[in-house]
């Protein structure tokens, strides 16, 4: 722990801009979320990558959404095996305790995640084969997809539709969830699929009619 520094000045000096500016001046907002806990309507399964800022796109204020960040925005299947689980825990937390009433998967353009799945498929990326790496192990929830994609030509229409893919397998597993399940029954619950271009700020939705992903 020696090793543990502190944070860059940059980094300071844009909390303490935050905290004489956007806090000061919603002061009271802020002690009302800490005293009166979150009430979130949505949460939002979106990728780790830092050019997908989800309260930007939505225009979201704190407290509004639940978010979970993880490698192209991937659902495992419901596995109640003990084992560690961050991203089932969040959906378990969202759905079970925040009670929120929509699930939205939020994929992009351009994503590394899933062209490493691509890569891995394709035999060029060994590195990922390994049991020992945890990109790789994450990507196999994807890789049952790749067959519907492999004889797509073009790379960047191989890419878009397997991180469109991505989205569909993400919602799912989030139906092999019984408590998720039970409660889009019900009719409480709703799911979302969407896939944004971050070059033209694009937004595609999952239709579950056609299925498939149509602009909005």
């Amino acid at each position: 722990m020696h090793r543990i520094k502190p944070l860059p000045t940059f980094l300071l000096q844009r909390y303490q801009g935050w905290k004489a500016t956007t806090y000061a001046e919603n002061s009271a907002w802020y002690r009302r979320l800490a005293t009166e806990g979150q009430r979130p309507r949505a949460m939002v399964i979106s990728c780790c990558d830092s050019r997908v800022h989800v309260t930007s796109i939505f225009g979201a204020d704190q407290g509004e959404f639940f978010i979970h960040r993880n490698i192209a925005n991937l659902v495992p299947p419901f596995e109640p095996d003990g084992d560690h689980h961050g991203t089932s825990a969040a959906v378990e937390y969202a759905v079970n305790v925040l009670q929120v009433a929509h699930i939205v998967v939020l994929g992009h353009s351009r994503c590394g995640g899933v062209q490493g799945c691509i890569d891995m498929c394709e035999g060029r990326a060994p590195e990922l084969e390994e049991k020992s790496s945890f990109v790789g192990r994450w990507m196999d929830i994807l890789r049952p997809k790749y067959d519907q994609v492999a004889d797509i030509k073009a790379d960047e229409d191989k890419s878009q539709r397997l991180e469109q893919l991505a989205v569909v397998t993400s919602m799912e597993n989030l139906m092999t969830f019984p408590f998720v399940e039970s409660r889009v029954n019900d009719g409480s619950l709703s799911i979302h699929g969407l896939w944004t271009d971050i070059a033209e700020g694009g937004m595609s939705q999952f239709m579950g009619k056609t299925l498939d992903f149509q602009p909005v």
